[in-house]
């Protein structure tokens, strides 16, 4: 296999730390956004939608989505278990990371891509550039701040993002945490279960992937 990926950018991350919790070795290629290498002829080839992470298997097969990535690896190496174990906790697992997915990592990418300088002309990921709309960039910073208030009233209800045990909901949520700093969101003080939460999951040696 050969991992594509972006040390700086989110959601390589999320793929990066799944591939370190499965203890899996897989050889990496650094993909330079900021000089849109993803956009150039050579990457187009393995990835058409120009975006990473990507996980080129090795018959030529090329998986282009973190849900995709992580269910090819749990697959090829079931422990520790990161979709859940039982159809139920497959589930709730699911369901929860689209949760973070859809209200947390969408708008705080919205606020992030559609306000800074260097995305100008390229407000959406992928091979089409799309100008900036400044009012999506308030939009995602409200619903960022929404998404702060769900996640902690949730992690008042649940060690984890999706139950008792860690979970690819929790690989995404901790990293949607970090991202939303770039446009100055976050944890707040009054968030003390996500606090618990998030210096719980820090401690894992997974996350310094």
């Amino acid at each position: 296999m050969k991992f594509y990926d972006c040390q700086s950018a989110p959601s390589p991350r999320r793929a990066r730390i799944f591939i370190a919790e499965k203890g899996i070795e897989v050889d990496t290629v650094e993909i330079d956004l900021g000089a849109k290498e993803q956009l150039g002829d050579d990457f187009r080839a393995i990835n058409p939608r120009c975006t990473v992470p990507a996980l080129a298997l090795d018959d030529g097969t090329c998986l282009t989505e973190n849900a995709a990535i992580a269910a090819y690896l749990e697959s090829l190496v079931p422990e520790p278990p990161l979709l859940g174990r039982t159809p139920e906790e497959i589930g709730i697992v699911a369901n929860w990371n689209a949760r973070i997915e859809l209200e947390g990592l969408a708008p705080i990418a919205d606020a992030f891509r559609n306000r800074t300088k260097g995305m100008i002309g390229r407000a959406i990921t992928g091979p089409t550039d799309y100008e900036q709309i400044p009012e999506l960039a308030e939009r995602g910073r409200a619903r960022g701040l929404e998404f702060f208030d769900m996640l902690d009233a949730r992690l008042g209800e649940s060690e984890f993002i999706a139950g008792d045990a860690f979970s690819v909901a929790d690989i995404s949520g901790f990293v949607i945490c970090d991202f939303a700093k770039w446009v100055k969101l976050g944890i707040a003080e009054a968030h003390t279960n996500s606090q618990r939460w998030y210096d719980r999951v820090a401690e894992r040696p997974s996350i310094s992937a």
